[in-house]
């Protein structure tokens, strides 16, 4: 995914938990103590429980559900018209460009001044709508995400409560695009705890296709050398080896 997607869907991963946090969190009960006054000088305790800590690859739950599997597949196949044609401005650049260089010699002044001109034309057209296929696709892309994110972050604030988590960290971004240095992931992520419970919550059957689906590209090639790649797939969710058991996943 590109840095500007994942930044608008970390950012919204986070704007959706705070608010499923907000409505989800049980109120104390008449019971229980009551919280101390904000006007109270603060102390410092003399125990404390330990601060549980988990972590979540937002990314690889959004696409490695079900249903974003299955509704990224779909727009992979939507986006291979335009991909081809993109595909076949770029061969006939590469074919250009391999006769300027084969014949740049031999050819007389104004036939190689038309050559270039003709390959700076094409080269202007094809980098126009690359530019506007990344950016549909990456829209499309973003909107996926978010509509799966609005129904996913509830679920994981409630797996996360149920399990006794103070914090959940975000872990798509490696290290230093994250602050998260280390993690054992077979202690402490609940990834696949939440895909499994989303998955069971949506009813979404799993794509027929083996693999995930297949993203829009995320950067821009060196136009004019290589052919316009078609997307590149995502990496797919991977399970880890134990996720936390106090409860089931959510329904």
């Amino acid at each position: 995914m590109t840095s500007k997607f994942l930044r608008f869907v970390l950012a919204g991963a986070v704007l959706f938990a705070i608010s499923a946090l907000a409505q989800t969190s049980p109120a104390p009960s008449s019971g229980s103590p009551a919280a101390p006054a904000m006007s109270a000088p603060a102390t410092a305790p003399t125990t404390s429980a330990a601060l549980k800590v988990g972590t979540i690859n937002i990314q690889d739950a959004i696409f490695g559900c079900n249903e974003g599997r299955r509704d990224m597949e779909a727009l992979q196949k939507k986006l291979e018209p335009k991909q081809n044609e993109l595909k076949s401005q770029n061969d006939e650049l590469d074919a250009l460009k391999k006769q300027l260089n084969t014949q740049q010699n031999t050819l007389n002044e104004d036939a190689l001044a038309n050559l270039k001109k003709q390959i700076e034309s094409k080269q202007k057209l094809f980098d126009r709508a690359l530019q506007d296929f990344q950016e549909d696709g990456g829209n499309q892309q973003q909107e996926v995400a978010t509509r799966i994110l609005q129904k996913m972050a509830p679920m994981i604030v409630k797996y996360s409560q149920d399990n006794g988590f103070g914090i959940i960290i975000d872990t798509s971004k490696p290290w230093p695009q994250s602050p998260v240095l280390w993690w054992n992931p077979d202690a402490v992520d609940i990834t696949k705890a939440v895909i499994d419970g989303y998955n069971a919550q949506s009813g979404v059957p799993a794509p027929a296709s083996s693999g995930a689906a297949a993203k829009p590209p995320a950067s821009r090639p060196a136009t004019g050398t290589t052919a316009a790649p078609k997307p590149a797939a995502p990496k797919p969710a991977t399970p880890p080896a134990a996720t936390p058991q106090t409860t089931a996943p959510p329904k």
